[in-house]
């Protein structure tokens, strides 16, 4: 992945997320229209998990009239607790919306205990 530096002319903005959560995983989407697989990146650092997306810095030929979404890139961390397989976190981008599923460890998955 492109390392991606922060851009002095612009500032991130804090995307909208839904996160949810089953007995096998964390699924987080988060919003970022705009931005395309090769504007991303996603870290692990400890506990911190980052998203970083960076738009295209086109500029639409015009003058505006009404303009109220903001032409920044994203910047979102989430600490993510030991229950987490840091390995096992897939990422995908569907239509401005970047889907993280975090995988449990097996030992954080609820089991049933059989009786005998």
């Amino acid at each position: 992945m492109n390392a991606m530096k922060p851009r002095a002319d612009r500032v991130a903005i804090v995307p909208a997320v839904r996160i949810m959560e089953d007995e096998a995983e964390v699924l987080a989407q988060i919003e970022m229209p705009g931005v395309t697989k090769d504007g991303l990146e996603i870290k692990v650092d400890g506990n911190i998990l980052t998203i970083e997306g960076k738009r295209a810095d086109e500029v639409p030929a015009g003058r505006f009239l009404i303009r109220e979404r903001r032409h920044a890139d994203y910047h979102k961390a989430f600490s993510i607790d030991e229950s987490i397989d840091r390995d096992a976190i897939t990422a995908d981008l569907v239509d401005g919306v970047l889907n993280l599923r975090l995988k449990m460890k097996e030992a954080a998955k609820p089991r049933r205990i059989a009786i005998t």
